[in-house]
């Protein structure tokens, strides 16, 4: 048997950057179009610094298989659109039953999840904090602070990603938002609506789970 080679891969806070990797993917601003509820401010953003870098993340794919363990730094930078903080674009992972770790490395987060029938999660994360989202859950990244939020992941390398699970419901349930006090609340997302049960059902079923 042929066994797989270690890797070691160094993570640098300043740049929030996973080095020794072999992934590397930008989001702009022009590239988050239709995230935020406040359209003229995210509009007036995008015509200031619309093809500018809003997060990017690197990572490590060592294979395929479920055994495999993809590992990553995602950096995100600090900001609102409006009183909306910024956000990553969310998913699910695509074979439900996979979950992920986040641990934060500097900044302070939320990691917003939603579970596909609605309900909600919020965890607050600050350096040093790891949360761990279980199978089933869409979660997002937000940045609640005034620097860049840096964070390493990792999840089963077969677990692929579905972002449209998110706009197909109007986005997620709430949004986090600035409470005009130094800190942040959720509001209620009045766009978003019910998943279908038949999407929850195959869902579940593709894991191989009863619904």
């Amino acid at each position: 048997m042929i066994f797989a080679e270690p890797r070691l891969c160094g993570v640098s806070v300043e740049t929030g950057m996973l080095e020794n990797g072999d992934g590397h993917y930008r989001k702009t601003y022009r590239d988050l179009a239709g995230l935020y509820a406040d359209a003229a401010a995210f509009d007036a953003i995008v015509s200031e610094k619309g093809d500018q870098v809003a997060y990017e993340v690197t990572s490590y794919t060592p294979g395929k298989k479920t055994s495999d363990m993809i590992m990553g730094v995602t950096r995100m930078e600090p900001g609102r659109v409006g009183r909306e903080y910024y956000l990553t674009r969310g998913h699910i992972h695509a074979n439900g039953d996979r979950p992920e770790v986040y641990y934060t490395l500097s900044g302070r987060g939320i990691m917003q999840m939603e579970s596909p029938d609605g309900e909600v999660r919020l965890v607050e994360m600050g350096p040093q904090q790891i949360c761990y989202v279980p199978p089933f859950w869409i979660h997002r990244s937000v940045n609640i602070g005034d620097t860049d939020l840096v964070m390493f992941f990792s999840y089963p390398a077969d677990s692929g990603q579905d972002y449209g699970i998110i706009e197909r419901s109007g986005g997620m349930r709430v949004r986090v938002m600035d409470d005009g006090k130094g800190g942040w609340v959720a509001e209620d997302n009045p766009a978003w609506k019910n998943r279908a049960p038949d999407e929850v059902k195959a869902i579940l079923e593709n894991a191989g789970v009863a619904a």
